[in-house]
């Protein structure tokens, strides 16, 4: 106390405001501090609500996959109760099998946070449900077809028997009757693909540069098939499951369903094989995704394929 009484006024003075620069100092310290923990508190907030709804859009792709997944399945469960007496649809019927195992197997093995193969595997699933209809229609179709022809071949022979006489023609058109209900004078074919073409009259797969589409296909060596010619349809469906319409479009009936088709081409089939290609012109601007092409005579649906376009 002494000591600061006999301290020099100058020394004092400078003590004082060195003391005052100190308290000074402190307090903006405290201040700092209190900033840094409220920005601390507001990023650990802020960071919360990120990583909250980051999880929130994960957890509902992973829903929408599941979903997806479990839709597939059920489909698949459908085409493999659906079954047919007749050669060729089961056949087909092999082929959309194997190709929903495929898609089931393509989309466990894609992330649920894939979007785009996301919406692409769900537009296949669109495109399997149409054509599962379509062998639907075409089983119902033939079923009763074939039940009205079984009908008409009872009558014929009851007939024969009442009429003892005219016994041999109605037996022949009895078995003529018979012989053409039977699956095998059904038209069928194979190597069904369609391709896209450029300007350059090259193949590619590129929705920007596809000009055209070309449908390949081969209708196989039948015997009991009937000779002469054969109209072969093609119905072309866009990634949206739209009818690709070319402005030359063709109306056809195929077991007694009134249908449109793409594009058609006419050949003449003497019962060997015969190979043909249709050419869609005129397609309006491509889009990314998967195009369906089904194939059909005027009598049964023949196949389909896919294409994908990016």
């Amino acid at each position: 106390m002494e000591n600061y009484l006999n301290e020099d006024p100058l020394v004092k003075l400078e003590r004082k405001e060195e003391e005052k620069k100190n308290n000074s100092g402190n307090a903006l310290s405290k201040i700092f501090l209190v900033v840094l923990a409220v920005l601390a508190v507001a990023l650990a907030a802020a960071l919360f609500l990120v990583l909250s709804s980051k999880n929130k859009l994960v957890n509902d792709l992973n829903t929408e996959k599941v979903e997806l997944t479990e839709q597939i399945q059920a489909l698949q469960s459908d085409y493999e109760n659906l079954s047919s007496n007749y050669d060729s649809i089961n056949a087909q019927l092999d082929s959309s099998r194997a190709e929903i195992a495929q898609l089931v197997d393509r989309v466990k093995r894609t992330e649920a946070t894939d979007r785009a193969k996301i919406r692409q595997y769900e537009k296949e699933l669109g495109t399997l449900r149409t054509i599962m209809r379509s062998y639907i229609q075409q089983i119902d179709s033939l079923n009763t077809l074939n039940h009205r022809l079984a009908q008409e071949a009872a009558e014929a022979r009851q007939e024969a028997e009442e009429h003892k006489q005219i016994n041999e023609v109605l037996t022949k058109e009895v078995e003529t009757l018979t012989s053409r209900v039977s699956a095998g004078a059904v038209l069928k074919a194979r190597g069904i693909k369609m391709e896209a073409y450029n300007n350059a009259d090259r193949v590619t797969d590129r929705s920007a540069r596809a000009v055209r589409f070309l449908v390949s296909l081969s209708l196989v060596e039948n015997e009991l098939a009937d000779r002469g010619p054969v109209r072969v349809y093609v119905r072309v469906f866009d990634p949206a499951g739209n009818l690709v319409s070319t402005g030359q479009d063709v109306a056809f009936t195929c077991a007694g369903e009134e249908l449109v088709a793409t594009a058609a081409r006419e050949v003449d089939y003497q019962g060997a094989e015969v190979d043909l290609g249709i050419y869609v012109n005129n397609i309006p601007a491509p889009t990314k995704g998967v195009y369906n092409v089904i194939a059909y005579t005027d009598k049964s649906q023949l196949g389909v394929a896919d294409l994908y376009l990016r």
